[in-house]
C-alpha cells in the first residue's frame, strides 16, 4: 500500500527524460516503475504532461529570523519557498543573534521545527573571534561555515587575514563565502559621493560593488583553499573574470566549486533605471556581458550550483537613497520558474537545471538522501507545468515583505504541487495543510 502514486509522470533526473509511475511510502519514493497502476494507494494522482524533479535545495537563504522578523521569518519564507518549487534551503547566519556558536545554531533549528514548510539547516558564521566555535563544531549541526570576505554585513566581516588562514586551515565541513574586498568598495563609495553627493543613482551600484573588488576577494579565497586544501564553495559570483577561478566538467572531485544566483542570471546593469533598489543586492548585478558569461559557464560546468541569495526587505525600506536603501531582494518564490524561462528560450536543458539547484547541492553539502528522484530518497518532489503560465502579481505573493522585482513578468512554466517528505506542501495555488520540513542530515 502507497500513501500516495504519481502515474503517468515525466521525469527529469541524473541526465535523463523519462516517463514513469513513482509510489511514496513512509515519507519516501518508494518505487520508481514504468506501470504502478493497479497498486493499492491511500492517493492516486494522475500527472500526465506535467514533469516531475527533485526539490530545488536552496544553499543560500535569509529568512531574517531572529531578530529581524519584521523583514521575512521561517514561516512566512518558507512557505514562499516550497510555492516556488523549494524543499529544502540553507540559512545564512547575519540576523540577531549573530548565528556563530553552537547555542545560537541549536535556537534556530529550534525556531524551525513544526514551522518550517521545507526542509532545513543553518551555517554558522565566521568572525574574527570565534575560531574555537568552528573547530569544535559538530559536523552535523551546520551545513557550511560562512565567512564574509567582505563588506556585506557588519561585525560579522573577517578582515583578519590570519584568521582567515586558520579558518581556511582547521574547517570541519565546507566553506562558503562572500567575496568582496571591503577597502576597494570604500574607495569607489568616496568616489561615487564626490560626483553624486548623497543622489548616487542606483546604476553606480556595480562600479562600486565593482569587478575588481569581487576578483581581488575571491582570488584570496581560492588562494587559502588551495595552501589548505579545504572545501570552499564561491557563493553569488557575478563577474566573468572570476570564472576563471573554477573548472569546467562534473562537479565530482572539485575542491573548489562556483554559484551563480538566479537573479544574476537574469537582471544586468540594463535593469536599474527601471528598477533601482529592487535590484540592489551584495554583490551587484552587473554588466549583461557578464550575466550571459555565467550563464554559459552553468552551461560548461564552472558554475556547480544555482540558488536564490533570497534577502527580503521592507517596500518602505527599499525606498530610500543609494546609501540608505539595504542590499537583498526576494526571490524563492520564483527562482525555479525564472530557470525554466531559460529552458524555454533553448539557454539551458531541464537536465542541467536540475543537476545545478537539486543534484549537485546535495553533493557539495553532503546532504544525505535527498537531491535525486531514487527508491529510497525522500519524497522531496515538484510537478512543473511547462505549458502554463505563471503572472506574477503582488497578491500572489506569500513574501512577509510583499514584494518582488518581478512583479509584472509572466514565466511560462507553473509550479502545480511541492511535495516534502511525501507531503502536500503546494498544490495548485494553495498551501498544504501540515507542516513537513525536517532538519536535515549529512553524510558526514
Amino acid at each position: 500500500m502507497y500513501d500516495l502514486l504519481l502515474l503517468n509522470a515525466t521525469l527529469v533526473n541524473e541526465g535523463r527524460v523519462f516517463q514513469a509511475d513513482v509510489g511514496i511510502r513512509d515519507q519516501r519514493i518508494a518505487t520508481i516503475a514504468s506501470d504502478l497502476s493497479s497498486a493499492p494507494a491511500t492517493q492516486v494522482m494522475d500527472v500526465r504532461g506535467l514533469h516531475l524533479l527533485p526539490g530545488m535545495i536552496d544553499d543560500q537563504v535569509h529568512f531574517r529570523e531572529p531578530g529581524l522578523t519584521h523583514k521575512g521569518d521561517i514561516a512566512t519564507e518558507s512557505a514562499a519557498a516550497v510555492a516556488g518549487g523549494i524543499t529544502t534551503y540553507m540559512e545564512m547566519p547575519n540576523v540577531n543573534p549573530l548565528t556563530i556558536n553552537a547555542q545560537a545554531l541549536e535556537d534556530k533549528y529550534q525556531r524551525a521545527t513544526g514551522r518550517s514548510r521545507a526542509n532545513f539547516a543553518f551555517y554558522l558564521g565566521a568572525s574574527n573571534d570565534n575560531l574555537e566555535d568552528i573547530k569544535t563544531l559538530d559536523p552535523q549541526a551546520a551545513c557550511g561555515i560562512k565567512v564574509f570576505m567582505g563588506a556585506s554585513t557588519g561585525n560579522m566581516l573577517v578582515d583578519d587575514p590570519q584568521v582567515l588562514d586558520s579558518i581556511f586551515e582547521h574547517a570541519p565541513i565546507i566553506i562558503v563565502t562572500h567575496c568582496e574586498d571591503s577597502p576597494t568598495i570604500q574607495r569607489n563609495e568616496q568616489a561615487a559621493r564626490e560626483k553624486y553627493g548623497e543622489e548616487v543613482p542606483f546604476a553606480e551600484h556595480p562600479l562600486i560593488r565593482s569587478e575588481e573588488a569581487c576578483w581581488k576577494s575571491s582570488s584570496f579565497a581560492v588562494e587559502l583553499a588551495k595552501k589548505h586544501d579545504a572545501r570552499l564553495h564561491i557563493l553569488h559570483i557575478t563577474t566573468a573574470r572570476e570564472l576563471a577561478h573554477f573548472q569546467p566538467g562534473p562537479m565530482k572531485g572539485k575542491r573548489i566549486t562556483g554559484e551563480a544566483c538566479v537573479h544574476h542570471l537574469w537582471f544586468s546593469q540594463e535593469d536599474y533605471p527601471r528598477l533601482g533598489a529592487q535590484i540592489k543586492c551584495n554583490p551587484a548585478v552587473k554588466r549583461a556581458e557578464d550575466r550571459d558569461a555565467i550563464l554559459q559557464a552553468v552551461k560548461d560546468g564552472r558554475i556547480d550550483i544555482v540558488a536564490t541569495d533570497h534577502a527580503p526587505h521592507t517596500w518602505e525600506e527599499k525606498q530610500g537613497t543609494y546609501f540608505k536603501a539595504p542590499a537583498g531582494l526576494p526571490l524563492v518564490q520564483h527562482a525555479l520558474p525564472s530557470l525554466l524561462d531559460h529552458y524555454h528560450a533553448g539557454r539551458l536543458s531541464l537536465e542541467t537545471i536540475v543537476e545545478k539547484v537539486c543534484h549537485n547541492p546535495a553533493e557539495a553539502f553532503e546532504v544525505k538522501d535527498r537531491g535525486y528522484l531514487r527508491e529510497g530518497y525522500f519524497a522531496d518532489l515538484v510537478l512543473v507545468d511547462l505549458q502554463a503560465e505563471t503572472t506574477v502579481t503582488r497578491e500572489s505573493l506569500l513574501y512577509k515583505c510583499g514584494w518582488s522585482p518581478f512583479e509584472g513578468h509572466t514565466f511560462k512554466s507553473r509550479i502545480v504541487t511541492t511535495l516534502v517528505n511525501g507531503g502536500i506542501a503546494w498544490h495548485e495555488g494553495q498551501l498544504g495543510q501540515g507542516i513537513h520540513g525536517q532538519r536535515l542530515t549529512f553524510n558526514r
